[in-house]
């Protein structure tokens, strides 16, 4: 074999494995039809969701957004030991939705979906719908209640319950601008082509 051949053998191995950019986000997050044009797939998800578990579209793609900025593979940053030494991320939390490992087997435990993956827009939205309406049915967050359901995913119910957030104004800011974001997003899908 040519080392000419052998090169370009190597490079389509190399471009294979790399999974072709398909973790990366959609251009323009702050137009919710914007995202819904480039990623045609993802408004059958939301609207699968809000059926099953009646969590509106706006809100789940608010909340997405803060959690992973839709991108399908995202994890959480890296700890360093001594400043430069990398020993594993801050948490488990993997995907669109960034749940967490344990979380996340409760959720395929409950829900039977052995064949889930939070790299999967269904997936991630299914797992949502689920946690926000049991979150609904515990501590009586509304559905449309983009912010507090948002400081529940983020704190874990019993830590929405005890108050934990209130010790973290950072975390207070975000969980308004996902309650802003959500009534954007709402507006912008009102008038969507994409998102019928």
């Amino acid at each position: 074999m040519s080392s000419w051949l052998r090169a370009l053998v190597i490079v389509l191995l190399a471009a294979s494995c790399g999974g072709g950019g398909s973790g990366e986000s959609p251009k323009n997050l702050d137009d919710a039809c914007s995202i819904l044009r480039q990623r045609p797939g993802y408004i059958r998800a939301f609207r699968a969701t809000e059926r099953k578990w009646g969590v509106p579209v706006a809100v789940q793609m608010a909340t997405i957004y803060q959690e992973s900025k839709f991108k399908s593979d995202a994890r959480t940053p890296f700890r360093y030991a001594m400043g430069v030494i990398p020993y594993g991320r801050q948490s488990s939390a993997f995907g669109y939705s960034q749940a967490l490992d344990g979380t996340w087997d409760e959720y395929v435990e409950d829900t039977g979906g052995w064949r889930s993956r939070r790299d999967d827009i269904r997936h991630a939205t299914d797992f949502m719908g689920w946690y926000m309406s049991q979150t609904r049915d515990s501590l009586g967050i509304s559905l449309r209640d983009a912010r507090n359901q948002y400081l529940a995913y983020h704190e874990g119910r019993t830590g929405y319950a005890r108050g934990s957030y209130n010790a973290k104004s950072w975390l207070l800011r975000v969980a308004d601008e996902v309650g802003q974001r959500a009534v954007i997003y709402e507006v912008q899908l009102a008038n969507c082509p994409a998102a019928r």
